[in-house]
Order: structure tokens, then sequence, then C-alpha cells
């Protein structure tokens, strides 16, 4: 499923892929704003479904779910009512009081307790990334990134690129590493036990292009270079938000191996064609980047891995320039 739509200064899309129909376990992303105070929020959820792989719920007509299923979904439901608690009551955006909505719906949610309990099982487990932004009176726009896991969100810049702007959950954080290891959360939302939702408050220069992506978009691209290029060759080929959002989806069909959703919204560009020529030059520039010396299938796999490190090394200082600390490191 795709969405999309333009307006003067405001171009939002989501992208909702499952990779066996009807068995997602990525939620539908998030992507919403009001108008009236300016505030927008977009988000994306993933059902954790190795460690939330047991039934949880069941449908009239027999069909069951899984626990990362019904967590993922329960995540969507409980940012969206948080998002219009802080927008009506105009209240500040903290984690701890976006985590205070998520542990409510999540006692209320159906669960089936299970009688094998392992250190790596978890009831309704899901990962978060979301960038709530608001448009200041002086055309500034304010943002904070808020996140558990391992799906993430970015800054995407026609000067410099995509820019990570959360750190996954996990014990390795180099971006290249995780697309040869996938090593497991340290932490994620669920039911059953503690998890925290990491914060980090930015300033995003105007106009600005922010999304939010399930690791089916950046897990199974060879660097994370390859990412900014499927996002920016498609831009050029778009004419409006739904184009885009469909080009997207087919570009990810054809590479992931796993459920992919994406939320973006482009804030300050004057319309679509205002929005694509600002990234024309950079979209030439990581084509030919990724292109250059590129191995071919039949390479040998040091050959790939040395490409790798190779381009990493000269794309990561951008890409990481908004890293933030790990949870334990801040003060």
């Amino acid at each position: 499923m795709i969405w999309g739509e333009d307006r003067t200064g405001l171009h939002v899309l989501a992208v909702w892929t499952e990779r066996v129909p009807g068995r997602g376990e990525d939620a539908e992303p998030l992507n919403v704003y009001h108008v009236d105070t300016r505030r927008g929020l977009i988000g994306v959820f993933d059902g954790s479904g190795g460690s939330g792989s047991s039934p949880a719920w069941q449908a009239p007509d027999g069909d069951q779910r899984t626990g990362a299923w019904v967590g993922a979904r329960v995540a969507h439901l409980a940012t969206d009512c948080w998002f219009q608690e802080i927008t009506s009551a105009d209240e500040p955006a903290e984690a701890d009081h976006l985590k205070d909505f998520l542990d409510f719906f999540h006692e209320r949610a159906p669960q089936r307790r299970s009688k094998i309990v392992g250190r790596m099982r978890r009831q309704l487990p899901t990962t978060l990334a979301a960038v709530k932004y608001r448009l200041g009176p002086d055309m500034q726009l304010e943002g904070k990134a808020l996140w558990a896991g391992d799906s993430r969100a970015y800054l995407l810049s026609p000067d410099v690129g995509l820019q990570v702007l959360t750190r996954d959950h996990t014990e390795e954080s180099d971006a290249l590493e995780l697309l040869r290891s996938d090593p497991p959360m340290t932490n994620t939302i669920c039911a059953d036990r503690e998890f925290f939702i990491q914060e980090q408050d930015l300033d995003f220069p105007m106009p600005s292009v922010l999304l939010a992506a399930t690791d089916g978009f950046f897990g199974y691209v060879h660097t994370p270079a390859d990412f900014e290029d499927t996002l920016l060759s498609t831009l050029l080929r778009a004419n409006n938000a739904t184009e885009w959002a469909d080009l997207i989806r087919r570009e990810v069909q054809a590479y992931t191996a796993d459920d992919a959703s994406l939320a973006l919204v482009a804030v300050g560009h004057a319309d679509f064609t205002a929005l694509r020529t600002a990234f024309e030059e950079r979209a030439g520039h990581i084509s030919t980047f990724c292109a250059k010396d590129r191995p071919t299938r039949a390479d040998q796999a040091t050959t790939v891995r040395t490409w790798q490190d190779r381009t990493w090394h000269d794309y990561r200082t951008d890409y990481a320039a908004y890293l933030p600390t790990a949870q334990e490191e801040q003060a």
C-alpha cells in the first residue's frame, strides 16, 4: 500500500509492504500533520517476529495473529493517540510521556501467556522509530527523534545526503557491520518487560526532508549509501508524492527479504518540482558514488567486502553526523 499528498510547503508519503501477503508484522506507517498548530509526526513500527512469534490474537474467522503483529499495531495506535494528546493540549513531546501511552495500551492489548519463558521471548514486541516536528513562527523546523529497537529515522539533505538520527539498540552500532551481522536488539517495546524510548532534540534546516523506515528498507542493501540512492533515483522519476511512493515501493520489493515500511515528509518546498530540483545534483552524485567499482555477482566475497569497506569509509562521516550517543552513555 502507498499514500501520498502534496500541498504548498508540505509533501507527505508512506509505503507499506508485506513479504508474505496478509502476514506482515510491520504496522502501517504513521504520517500525520495538524494544520492549526503546524505539528507533525512520522513513525514506523516493526513487530519483532523472532521473539514474538507465539499466537496472541484470533480473528472471528479463526485466523491467528502473532504477538509481533499485535504489538506493532498497538504501538501504532498508542503513538497516534499520544500525538493527538500533545497537539490538543499543547504539551511537550517527552519520551517518558510517549512511554506512558505505550504502557497503557499494552496493558489492555490481547495477550496469550506462554508456558515457555526464555530470555529472548517477549510479549507483543515491536520497534518504533518516529520524528515529531514543528514549524516555528520564523519558519524554523524543530524536531525530536524517538525510538526503541532497530528501526531508524533520518534527515535527507541535498548537501550531504542521508543522515541517521537514531542509534540502533544493539551491541553493534556501525551501520555497515549491522548490515553484515544483524545482531539481536537490546531494547524493544513489549508488554512484559521494561523498555525505554530514547530521544534526541534537533533543529533541522529549511527546507527539509525527514523519514522513518523499518529494516526491510535499509537492511538488505550492500551499503548504507544504496538506501539513499534508492530514495533519490525514484524521486527524480516522480511527478508527485504518490508517484514517488509507488516507485519506492517497487524498488524495495525488488530487493528486500522482509516486510518494509516507510513514512516521509518534505517541509518547506514550494511544490514537488522544487523538491525534485533541490536533489538533482545530489542524486547524480550518489548514483555515481554507488556505481563506482561496484562488484558483480561473479566477484569473490573478499572483493565485495573490500568495496563495501571503501564505500562506507567515504560515506560514513556525513551519514553519522547526527548519530546520538548510546542510552547508557547519556548523562
